[in-house]
């Protein structure tokens, strides 16, 4: 079993230097959270008897390095395998009992709607999180730093923008266009707050305010 959990666009250039060396029954997963791109570019190598299971636990923190470990952290947490043409029924079956070891809920679905629905639901969050930062990171008012001023809610939506560069620029690379519809989808409805805010229309900005409160309630 390899397990690739390096960044999206070096999978296959480490899966190359190893593939000669794994048994001929070899199970290939990952741990990317783009699966149209790594199914394409690791599809190719996978030969003989070899499978390929490509997988994304939906579940991380904005820390890297060994030091953020945390055995707690698939638990309850949904796991997506997109199986391709390289997934036999056997190597999907075993990349669902290691994902079940680790107390992970499993969930199958093909690559494509993998990708558009991460998009919105975990690409654009860090968007929206690095943006709101970046555009927070030198503002002054007269003499203070505004971002000085922040409490928990500016810590919190801002959370994700201490994410590693390295890993998330190989996701807006290898995902772009999904990525695109889903700035574009949030685009939209800022376009439309930010017209109710400056016309005074409160009765707008309430609507877009309980739309947000009532998602955020359902999320668990």
């Amino acid at each position: 079993l390899i397990v690739l959990a390096v960044p999206i666009q070096t999978m296959r250039a480490t899966l190359e230097k190893m593939i000669e060396h794994t048994a001929p029954h070899a199970v290939v997963t990952d741990v990317g959270s783009v699966k149209q791109y790594v199914v394409r570019e690791l599809e190719p190598l996978i030969t003989g008897k070899r499978s390929l299971v490509a997988a994304h636990p939906v579940a991380g923190k904005e820390t890297t390095g060994a030091a953020a470990a945390d055995p707690a952290l698939f638990r309850d947490r949904r796991v997506i395998i997109t199986p391709s043409a390289k997934s036999t029924p056997e190597a999907i079956n075993k990349i669902e009992q290691l994902w079940d070891e680790t107390g992970a809920c499993v969930e199958m679905m093909d690559a494509a709607t993998h990708d558009a629905i991460l998009a919105r639901s975990s690409h654009l969050p860090q968007a929206v999180s690095s943006v709101l930062a970046a555009a927070l990171d030198t503002e002054k008012i007269g003499d203070k730093l505004a971002a000085e001023y922040g409490a928990g809610g500016l810590r919190d939506t801002t959370r994700l923008a201490a994410s590693s560069w390295e890993m998330w620029r190989d996701i807006f690379v290898t995902n772009r266009e999904a990525i695109v519809a889903a700035l574009k989808l949030y685009g939209g409805t800022f376009a439309e707050f930010q017209r109710a805010v400056e016309t005074g229309d409160i009765v707008g900005v309430e609507k877009i305010f309980n739309r947000g409160r009532e998602m955020r309630e359902k999320l668990r």
